[in-house]
């Protein structure tokens, strides 16, 4: 039985950094929903544009949570420590399911590391994670930093649960986990959508057309090409392994914690 103790704080968030990670989170959420509400050109080269506009939005962000947590003394070199040590291991486990429809280990750690340690550093590990995996497996594209903000948005989530103990907690994460992977699938296939789809097909986003009847081609797009398939199993994954391997990663992490003296 995992006994409850409240998430760590490596990064505690004081009101003015935790404003910018709020701001930021919600603009991200907004640039992945932009086809809805734009007429963009349905080719999958414009979309190639975009993503440097991400990274800027995005890197910053965890450039001033670290820094501003830095000059107050929230963040040290223990905490930079452990979110270098755990953003390599899950860097590691990304590439042992790819090519296989939906087994991604890398969404797991990263919900059990945001409940731990807390939603400053969920939200970093969820970009680092997914940069230094996409630098191992040349998975660098125009999709990276819209993968990386999804990650991030993960871990902030777990990294604000309420209270559990014990196995109303393991049932807590999977039922986050599986969200989880829902979400993220939800939010890729978002961005994808216009261009993947064209504008020329059934599924397709078509420029000026209703919200209700665009919104409606999306979900029926994003369940045959996403929801049914890679999102199912990337749900099942994490489902199994926070319960199977859940308990003792939490005990080790927050044994990480005490003896690093981060606040508890």
């Amino acid at each position: 039985m995992t006994d409850f103790l409240p998430a760590s704080r490596t990064i505690r968030l004081t009101p003015r950094p935790a404003l910018v990670l709020t701001t930021a989170s919600l603009l991200g959420l907004a640039m992945f929903c932009w086809p809805l509400f734009t007429h963009p050109q349905p080719t999958a080269a414009a979309h190639t544009a975009d993503a440097p506009f991400v990274f800027m939005a995005t890197l910053p962000v965890l450039i001033l949570v670290v820094l501003a947590e830095l000059s107050r003394g929230g963040i040290d070199a223990k905490a930079l420590a452990l979110l270098g040590v755990l953003s390599a291991v899950n860097a590691g486990l990304r590439p042992l399911g790819a090519g296989t429809g939906g087994i991604e280990l890398v969404f797991f750690l990263l919900v059990l590391a945001g409940r731990v340690f807390g939603p400053g550093f969920g939200f970093v590990l969820g970009s680092t994670s997914l940069f230094t995996s996409a630098l191992l497996t040349a998975g660098v594209g125009p999709w990276l930093p819209f993968q990386m903000l999804a990650s991030s948005l993960i871990g902030l989530g777990a990294g604000l649960l309420p209270r559990a103990r014990g196995k109303a907690e393991i049932a807590m994460l999977v039922a986050y986990g599986v969200f989880a992977a829902y979400f993220f699938g939800l939010l890729m296939s978002l961005w994808s959508w216009p261009f993947l789809a064209g504008d020329s097909t059934q599924l397709g986003f078509v420029p000026g057309a209703p919200l209700a009847d665009n919104l409606h081609r999306f979900v029926v797009y994003t369940v045959l090409t996403s929801t049914l398939g890679w999102d199912t199993g990337r749900a099942i994954t994490n489902a199994v392994a926070i319960v199977f391997l859940g308990p003792a990663i939490l005990a080790v992490l927050r044994r990480a914690a005490r003896r690093a003296a981060f606040q508890l």
